[in-house]
C-alpha cells in the first residue's frame, strides 16, 4: 500500500515552530517513500479559526519548501479538505454508531459534568464521565428533548480493555480503557470532536502513517476505540517528542519567536530553518550537520527519530544560519537583503549607490550577518554619515593625527573606484605616509566611521569611492576645528 500522511493544523494562529516539525517531518517521510502528503486544516473551533490564519500557514508551508500532493490549494479525491465543510460526513457516522448503539445521546449539563469532574479529583480519581446518560430509556430521552435539551452524542468506551499503541517512535504504549469513560463525539451545535472528526478524515482519505506531536498520544486509545467501533483499519502511529526552550520547558513565548513567520521576518532562510528543525529530534547518519531538503528526504527515517525532548538551540539556529548566508552568492545575498534595508530606512542610499557599489556593500557586511535583518545595523557605517562621541574625539584629537588624515585625504580622493583598487591603496598607504599601519588605520577609521570597530576599510572606501571619502574626512576636520574653537 502506498504510503498516505498528512498535516492537519487548525487555523487558530500562526504556524509554530512545533507544527512546521510535524509538517516536516510528515514531508521527508512521505517523500522518502514515494508517498503523498495530504494538508487539510481542523477548523472546528469556530470562535478561534480564522481565513487569514490559513492563508499564514499554507504561506509558511510554501516558504519552508514544504510542498504538498494533495489538499487545499491543490484539490484531490478526497474533498474538501477543511471540516467545517465535512459536517454531513461526521453526522453520518456518528448515526452508523448510534445505530449499533455504540453511542448515545447525553443530555448532562455543563455544570452538572464540572461537578461531577471536581468530584473525582476530590476523591483522587481520574476525570472521566461516569455515564450518567448511558442507559436512559427511550421515553426518557423523548421527554429530555421535549423539555428543549439539545443532546450531545457519546460514544461508548469499553470497559476493562488494554488498547496497546505499537508506537513507531516510543514503542509500545498501553492505556487501561476503563480510565478513559464515555466521550462526547458529536457536540450539541452538530460540530465534532477531534477525536471523532480526526479518525473520520484519516479512514476517508486513507492516511497509513499518522506522525504528529507527543501531547496527541493520550488521544490514541479513544481513536482506537473509534476505529474498531467502525470496523476500519488502523493507521500506524508515531509520535515526535516535545520541543523544549533551554530552561528544558515547553516552548513559549517566553523562549523568544514561536511561529515561522517570526524567524522569517527576522530574516532566518527557509533552508537553515527546515535543517535545523530536521535535527530536532531526528538524528541521520553521519556527522554532517547542513543537509539539503534531497539530501534529509534520502536519509530519513522514524527509526532515528529519538523518544527524548529535543532542545531549541537557538545559538544552533543563528550559527546554521550564518553558514547558509555565507554561501548565497554576492548577488542573490543583495536581492535577499534589499527589503530590509529598506525596513531599516536605507532603501534610497542603497539605491543611489549603483548595482556594483551595493555588490561590494554586500561582501562588506556577508560575514557579519547572523539573520538578514541584521544588515541594519552593519549597512550602517557605508549610508551614514558618521558621528563623533568622546572615545573618538580622543583619537582623533591625539597629537599628529589631524596632520595624518589630511595627507590620507589627498591619496584616498584620488579613487576612481573598485574594490581592488581600495585594497591596494589602503595597503600601501602606511608606507606612502612613513607611519606605522596602527597608527594610520584605526584614526582613519574613527575619521571615516565614528567607530572604532566595523566593516573593512576597504570595503567602506570602494563603496564611498574617493570623493565619499575624502566628504567624510572633511567632516572630520570640521568636528575637530568646531572642539578646538
Amino acid at each position: 500500500m502506498r504510503v498516505r500522511v498528512r498535516f492537519a493544523p487548525s487555523p487558530t494562529g500562526p504556524l509554530h515552530i512545533g507544527g512546521a516539525r510535524s509538517a516536516l517531518f510528515n514531508y521527508l517521510f512521505a517523500r522518502h517513500h514515494q508517498g503523498v502528503l495530504v494538508v487539510r486544516v481542523e477548523d472546528t473551533d469556530l470562535e478561534r479559526s480564522r481565513s487569514e490564519y490559513e492563508d499564514e500557514i499554507l504561506a509558511s508551508l510554501d516558504w519552508l519548501g514544504l510542498t504538498w500532493d494533495e489538499g487545499l490549494r491543490v484539490g484531490g479525491p478526497h474533498a474538501p479538505y477543511r471540516q467545517t465543510e465535512r459536517l454531513d460526513t461526521y453526522r453520518q457516522c456518528a448515526e452508523v454508531l448510534l445505530e449499533r448503539g455504540l453511542a448515545y445521546p447525553c443530555f448532562c449539563s455543563e455544570e452538572e459534568l464540572e461537578a461531577e469532574r471536581a468530584g473525582l479529583i476530590a476523591k483522587g480519581e481520574t476525570p472521566r464521565y461516569l455515564g450518567t446518560c448511558r442507559n436512559l430509556s427511550e421515553e426518557e430521552r423523548a421527554a429530555r428533548r421535549q423539555a428543549g435539551i439539545v443532546p450531545t452524542i457519546r460514544f461508548r468506551a469499553p470497559q476493562d480493555r488494554l488498547y496497546v499503541v505499537e508506537d513507531l517512535v516510543r514503542g509500545r504504549v498501553a492505556f487501561e480503557g476503563n480510565t478513559i469513560g464515555d466521550f462526547i463525539i458529536m457536540k450539541s451545535d452538530g460540530i465534532p470532536t477531534y477525536n471523532f472528526a480526526v479518525v473520520v478524515d484519516d479512514h476517508l482519505m486513507e492516511i497509513t502513517h499518522v506522525i504528529r506531536a507527543e501531547e496527541h498520544l493520550t488521544n490514541t486509545p479513544r481513536q482506537m476505540m473509534i476505529y474498531e467501533a467502525m470496523g476500519w483499519e488502523m493507521p500506524k502511529f508515531a509520535h515526535v517528542s516535545l520541543i523544549l526552550g533551554e530552561d528544558r520547558q515547553k516552548m513559549s513565548k517566553r523562549h523568544g519567536a514561536t511561529s515561522v513567520i517570526q524567524y522569517r521576518q527576522r530574516g532566518y532562510l527557509p533552508e537553515a530553518l527546515v535543517n535545523f528543525l530536521a535535527l530536532l529530534g531526528w538524528a541521520p547518519e553521519g556527522q554532517e550537520e547542513l543537509m539539503t531538503l534531497d539530501e534529509m528526504v534520502r536519509a530519513f527515517s522514524l527509526e532515528r527519530v529519538a523518544r527524548n525532548p529535543a532542545v531549541f538551540d537557538l545559538d544552533k539556529l543563528n550559527w546554521m544560519n550564518q553558514q547558509y548566508l555565507k554561501r548565497k552568492s554576492t548577488s542573490e545575498l543583495g536581492m535577499l537583503l534589499r527589503p530590509f534595508l529598506e525596513e531599516a530606512g536605507y532603501g534610497a542610499q542603497v539605491a543611489a549607490l549603483g548595482e556594483a557599489r551595493y555588490r561590494i556593500l554586500v561582501e562588506g557586511v556577508r560575514d557579519y550577518l547572523v539573520c538578514l535583518s541584521d544588515v541594519g545595523e552593519y549597512a550602517r557605517p557605508f549610508l551614514d554619515p558618521p558621528r563623533y562621541d568622546s572615545e573618538a574625539e580622543a583619537v582623533l584629537a591625539q597629537e599628529g593625527v589631524a596632520e595624518m588624515l589630511a595627507r590620507c585625504r589627498v591619496c584616498l580622493g584620488a579613487l576612481e573606484g573598485g574594490l581592488d583598487e581600495a585594497q591596494s591603496l589602503l595597503k600601501e598607504l602606511p608606507g606612502m605616509l612613513g607611519v606605522p599601519a596602527r597608527q594610520v588605520y584605526r584614526p582613519l577609521r574613527v575619521a571615516l566611521t565614528g567607530k572604532t570597530t566595523g566593516p573593512e576599510l576597504p570595503f567602506l572606501v570602494a563603496v564611498w569611492g574617493g570623493q565619499g571619502t575624502e566628504e567624510r574626512l572633511q567632516r572630520a576636520f570640521a568636528f575637530l576645528s568646531a572642539r578646538k574653537a
